[in-house]
């Protein structure tokens, strides 16, 4: 109980500190880290299977982030079956799904819907947090789907890489991933970010071994210097060093302004997917784009001015 005391003290005493350069820019970089998740996931995509290079990228980041528990509590056996089942949602179901629909839709497509995950972050944080939604976040959801649409139906054409079932299997990812996210702020504030975020992955990787597994004696392939590349960049670059960063910026920077800067990330997708594979960034797109990035900056205006 005090320790839950302790923790929102020191989250009453960020939300007063100010933006910093050095914070902004680390803010910047993350957006860009993570932004180039999905256009690096399609490149890994061209030569292996999605559940192998799902399964490979947090093979490569589990060994990185157990060496974070150094010196951290250890988690209490109480708590590992609730852990492990958010590992299990929101690392095996969430990205298993983001990486499946992700090689059902063009870079730019995916970019985007992963963009919704903001969306139920706050239609989840009002039933498990108790947070009200207000008038504001209400007209910014229905802005942001209302941009998803105008982006999906620009992809109708049957020369470009986007299925029926690419954006169902990213809109899956991005509920799983925004309960993720909810369901994680009770279990941090009682073991610490660092130790859920680790062992949540790690359970999350023994969930997917065996569906890699089973993917491999299906359909053999071979590892490609691009997919072993690929697996690095989303297992060191995105899971770990983004932990890290995310991490250090929530020390110095109100959760709402860190968390804004998931809505920046779509901008760097889409430049780097036109740059790698081409995508048609047409006006009809475009304005999909500035609808969705409308309806986040209004969900989060009222968090801001809270």
């Amino acid at each position: 109980m005090s320790q839950t005391l302790s923790n929102k003290t020191a989250y009453m005493a960020i939300s007063h500190k100010p933006v910093t350069l050095v914070s902004f820019g680390a803010m910047l970089l993350l957006a860009l880290m993570w932004g180039l998740s999905i256009p690096a996931t399609k490149l890994g995509l061209n030569s292996t299977p999605p559940l192998t290079l799902t399964a490979l990228r947090y093979a490569v980041a589990v060994p990185f982030m157990l060496l974070l528990l150094i010196g951290k509590k250890p988690l209490p056996w109480k708590a590992v079956p609730t852990v492990a089942m958010l590992g299990i949602i929101g690392i095996g179901l969430g990205q298993v799904a983001q990486t499946i629909g992700v090689n059902g839709t063009s870079a730019s497509v995916g970019t985007i819907l992963s963009a919704t995950i903001p969306l139920f972050i706050v239609i989840f944080a009002t039933y498990r947090l108790k947070q009200p939604i207000t008038i504001i976040q209400i007209c910014g959801v229905a802005t942001a789907f209302i941009g998803i649409v105008v982006v999906a139906f620009e992809n109708t054409s049957p020369d470009i890489a986007t299925t029926f079932s690419g954006p169902v299997w990213i809109q899956i990812s991005a509920i799983a991933v925004a309960f993720y996210y909810v369901w994680s702020v009770e279990l941090t504030l009682k073991y610490g970010t660092v130790v859920v975020v680790t062992w949540s992955t790690f359970f999350g990787l023994l969930a997917m071994i065996p569906l890699a597994a089973w993917e491999t004696y299906q359909a053999p392939f071979t590892l490609t210097a691009v997919s072993l590349g690929a697996a690095a960049y989303l297992g060191l670059i995105v899971s770990v060093a983004g932990l890290f960063l995310w991490i250090s910026i929530l020390k110095n920077v109100p959760a709402p302004v860190a968390a804004s800067i998931q809505y920046l990330q779509p901008v760097f997708g889409i430049i780097a997917s036109a740059i790698l594979f081409g995508d048609d960034i047409g006006l009809q797109f475009l304005l999909g784009v500035s609808l969705i990035l409308a309806g986040l900056a209004l969900t989060m205006r009222n968090k801001k001015a809270r």
